[in-house]
C-alpha cells in the first residue's frame, strides 16, 4: 500500500522477467512526504487513473516506452482509454523489481548504501525521482534550496536569481532520491553513481524526460493549464531499456497553475502551510537531519488537521474537471474547470484575508 494508491500483485516480477500488477487509485492524499492525511478528496482516485493512463497511452503513440497495460473496468477486463464508458481507478502495469538501498552506519553517521545498483543490473526501478522545471512558481522547492545554499542558479543552469513567478527559457532536470526516507536532492553525477548509470544512460534520461514534459505541457494547455513542473520514474526493463513507469501526467506528479493559481496537490500544500503541524513537521526534519536521524516522522508532536470541508469538495471538483479538460472526454459530472478555479479564488481570498 501506498500513501495515495495501493498495489495488487498478479505475478511477481522475477530477475529476468517483468511480472503483472494493478494500481488501486484511493482518494487518499499526502502532503510534505507524510503519509496518508486524515480525510478523503472525492473523485481524486480515479481522475489520477484516468489522466495518467491517458498520458501513457499518449507516450506510447510517440515511441515512449512505458509500463502500461490498461484500465480495468468493472467487469475485469483491461481495455484503452478510449473503450471506457465510465471511470475506473484501476490500472493494470508491468511490474519490475524494486531495491531498497541499504541503511547503515557509517563514521560520521547513517548512510545508505547503493552497491546493489551496478551496471548489469535489469529489470529494476531506478531509484531517483527525474523532475523539469519549466517555471518556477510560488512554493516551488528551488526557493528554499537557494536560501538555505544548498544549491546555486548557477548550478541550476540559470544566469540570475529567479523571482517566484518566473517562466524558463528552458527547462531545468533536476533529480533527487526516490527510496529513502526523505527525499533529497543530487547532483546528476551522484545520481550516475547511486543508481549504477552510465554517462549515456544520464543523456537519454534527459531525452526522455524533455519529451514527456513536452507532451504534458501540450495536454494541459487542452484544460489552459501551464505545465510549470512535474516528474517521472523511470526503470530498466529485463533487456535495460528505459521505460516511464509509475504514474506521469496527473495533478499529483505536476505543478499546473491557471491564470497563475496553482491547479494541483499544490492546494492542498499551501492550506497546510499555513497550519502548526506544517511547521512542526519542518522542525522536525531539520531536528533529523541535524542529528542524523532516519525517520524525522518519530519527531513530530501533533497529528495534522483535516482539510477545510469547502476547501475538500473545491479540490474534488478540481481533480475531475482537469480529468475531463486534459483527455477530452466529459467522464465525470462537474463544472468547467475555469468555473471551479474561480470558486477556488475566491475561497483562497477570503482565507488569507
Amino acid at each position: 500500500m501506498g500513501s495515495v494508491k495501493d498495489l495488487q500483485v498478479v505475478k511477481k516480477p522475477t530477475r529476468e522477467k517483468m511480472g503483472v500488477g494493478r494500481f488501486v487509485f484511493s482518494d487518499r492524499y499526502s502532503v510534505f512526504d507524510w503519509g496518508e492525511m486524515p480525510d478523503l478528496i472525492g473523485g481524486k482516485g480515479a481522475a489520477l487513473c484516468m489522466m495518467g493512463a491517458y498520458c501513457f497511452e499518449r507516450l506510447e503513440d510517440r515511441g515512449i516506452r512505458t509500463h502500461y497495460r490498461g484500465l480495468v473496468d468493472k467487469r475485469g477486463r483491461v481495455a484503452r482509454f478510449d473503450e471506457l464508458t465510465e471511470p475506473s481507478n484501476v490500472m493494470e502495469v508491468n511490474l519490475v523489481n524494486v531495491y531498497k538501498p541499504r541503511l547503515t552506519e557509517q563514521e560520521g553517521g547513517l548512510a545508505y548504501d547503493y552497491s546493489v545498483y551496478t551496471p548489469s543490473l535489469r529489470n529494476f526501478l531506478i531509484p531517483l525521482e527525474i523532475i523539469y522545471r519549466n517555471g518556477l512558481p510560488e512554493g516551488s522547492s528551488v526557493f528554499k534550496r537557494l536560501e538555505q545554499g544548498t544549491v546555486t542558479f548557477r548550478e541550476l543552469g540559470l544566469d540570475h536569481y529567479p523571482m517566484a513567478g518566473e517562466r524558463l527559457e528552458k527547462p531545468i532536470f533536476d533529480v533527487s532520491t526516490k527510496l529513502e526516507e526523505r527525499d533529497r536532492y543530487v547532483t546528476w553525477e551522484e545520481a550516475k553513481g547511486l543508481a549504477g548509470l552510465s554517462y549515456g544512460e544520464i543523456v537519454e534520461i534527459q531525452g526522455m524526460l524533455l519529451k514527456v514534459d513536452r507532451l504534458i505541457t501540450e495536454l494541459a494547455a487542452r484544460a489552459g493549464l501551464v505545465n510549470d513542473d512535474g516528474k517521472i520514474e523511470l526503470a530498466f526493463d529485463p533487456s535495460r531499456r528505459l521505460m516511464v513507469v509509475d504514474v506521469v501526467g496527473t495533478l499529483d506528479e505536476c505543478r499546473f497553475t491557471l491564470d497563475g493559481l496553482h491547479v494541483s496537490k499544490e492546494i492542498a500544500r499551501q492550506y497546510y502551510m499555513r497550519t502548526e503541524w506544517y511547521r512542526d513537521v519542518e522542525e522536525a526534519k531539520k531536528k533529523a537531519q541535524e542529528q542524523r536521524i532516519a525517520s524525522w516522522k518519530k519527531l513530530v508532536t501533533m497529528q495534522p488537521p483535516k482539510l477545510d470541508p469547502t476547501l475538500r469538495e473545491t479540490i474534488s471538483q478540481i481533480y475531475m474537471a482537469a480529468s475531463n479538460e486534459l483527455t477530452e472526454k466529459a467522464i465525470f459530472q462537474v463544472p468547467k474547470l475555469a468555473d471551479i478555479v474561480k470558486i477556488y479564488r475566491r475561497f483562497s481570498s477570503i482565507t488569507a484575508a
